[in-house]
């Protein structure tokens, strides 16, 4: 086991070498795609996310702005709006870590000031120069993922000379601004979906092991995402199957956490591999 990986979440210590962590995905938007609206209620969003807890889920990742492909944005206060009502009664409720995705300093520190413990940061810590000041403030941790361009264009034919290097060097900038600022519990998105085609996010799926060279935790969420209809030609209630056969692939790569739509089938799928892996 490799030591740095034994990271505290607020009031949990997780070893994210030991097994294969769940986050569970909370979007307390109206048009994410895949659950947009469900849970825009707090009372139906801290619901879902305690029945994620009681699944298996070992992190919630709460999200008030939608990073869909072509999304607009909405205002920081809105943003604040939807997600610290959630964030404050949930951190109340469990001590299962709360995430913040977001990409807004102002957001992060209403988040991490409620009891949020990590932000996961879509843009790297790219989108607003603040941002990593206030992580390091909150001894908070976070997820720094790779994307070209933004979510409004970054579907935009996706182009890259050689994938896994360009991803890898984004993420290396990314780390050491992030150490930089005394930030010390990093994990590395990949970014499947942000700114690739299908063969973008299978060929990161198969070179998953190099990411290991960035000396972090790795986290690959591919749920429900639209790579998986293409090849099954489903919308994205009819993508569990795709998500479970990509995440089983990727664990056997090297992911440290799973982040998904789909607690209880993810966590079994997570369990199986884990076992035959610990194998002598």
């Amino acid at each position: 086991m490799n030591d740095n990986y034994k990271y505290r979440f607020g009031k949990v210590v997780y070893d994210l070498n030991a097994r294969t962590y769940i986050m569970g995905i909370l979007n307390v938007t109206p048009d994410s795609f895949s659950d947009g609206g469900k849970f825009i209620q707090i009372k139906d969003a801290v619901e879902h996310a305690l029945k994620m807890v009681q699944d298996g889920a070992d992190f919630i990742d709460v999200g008030g702005q939608s990073s869909r492909p072509g999304a607009d944005e909405v205002s920081v206060q809105e943003e604040i709006d939807r997600v610290i009502p959630v964030i404050k009664q949930l951190c109340g409720e469990t001590n299962i870590p709360v995430s913040v995705d977001t990409y807004r300093s102002a957001v992060a520190e209403e988040a991490l000031n409620n009891g949020a413990c990590m932000v996961n940061d879509i843009s790297a810590m790219n989108a607003d120069p603040e941002m990593a000041k206030v992580i390091a403030a909150h001894k908070a941790s976070c997820v720094l993922m790779h994307m070209q361009g933004t979510p409004r264009d970054m579907q935009i034919n996706p182009h890259y000379e050689n994938l896994p290097n360009e991803v890898l060097s984004y993420l290396e900038k990314a780390i050491w601004k992030a150490n930089t600022e005394g930030i010390d519990q990093i994990i590395v998105d990949p970014g499947f979906g942000f700114g690739k085609n299908v063969d973008h996010n299978l060929m990161l799926i198969k070179y998953l092991p190099q990411f290991k060279k960035l000396d972090c935790p790795v986290m690959i969420g591919i749920s429900r995402k639209s790579t998986i209809g293409k090849i099954l030609k489903t919308e994205a209630d009819g993508r569990l199957e795709g998500t479970l056969a990509l995440n089983s692939i990727a664990i056997i790569n090297g992911a440290n956490i799973l982040r998904v739509h789909d607690i209880t089938e993810n966590v079994r799928i997570a369990r199986v591999i884990d076992e035959y892996r610990s194998m002598k």
